[in-house]
């Protein structure tokens, strides 16, 4: 009985240690992580919506499945244009982005945030330095859909132009919201 018991207590002695070491190490990093994807969110931002200064997060009732978080952004108190981060489902999993949106229903910029697309063809419409989100910038809510998808990679640049319009209907909503306020 003794020889059944003693490693059964050393091993639940080092189960508990570790864990605690973990909780520990988990609890230390957290800040920093949580820190470090502000400041990535923060940078994406001033890079989708160049002009802006500063952005506000807006709160929105109704906004479409899909996006996640809506920002007006600002310079020297001059709407400079909106940031809109949505996300759609692609071939391999969740594609998140950030586009933005000047004042004019125009795209400034587009970037993709994060992705599991098959490398080397999903990877051709949602990498940020693949092409494919160059050639959304200028475009409106009716015109967005011009762009071709990516030969090779349909489904994944279909679910970027399916997020690209989920980004048109909540910047709809967001002026209509506007001049209901106005």
């Amino acid at each position: 009985m003794k020889d059944i018991i003693k490693p059964i207590i050393v091993l639940a002695s080092i189960c508990l240690v570790v864990t605690a070491m973990l909780a520990y190490v988990n609890y230390l990093t957290d800040p920093v992580i949580i820190r470090a994807e502000e400041e990535a969110a923060a940078e994406a931002r001033c890079e989708v919506l160049s002009k802006a200064k500063d952005f506000e997060k807006l709160d929105i009732d109704g906004l479409p499945d899909g996006v996640t978080e809506v920002y007006k952004g600002s310079a020297d108190n001059k709407l400079c244009g909106y940031v809109i981060l949505m996300q759609s489902k692609g071939y391999g999993g969740l594609i998140k982005l950030i586009c933005g949106i000047a004042p004019d229903g125009r795209i400034e910029s587009v970037k993709t945030l994060s992705h599991s697309e098959t490398s080397g063809l999903g990877t051709k419409a949602v990498d940020n330095g693949s092409g494919y989100r160059e050639k959304f910038a200028g475009k409106t809510a009716q015109s967005y859909n011009d762009v071709d998808t990516v030969t090779g990679a349909t489904i994944s640049s279909t679910a970027y132009k399916k997020a690209i319009g989920l980004a048109f209907e909540a910047f709809g909503m967001i002026k209509e919201a506007e001049h209901e306020n106005a």
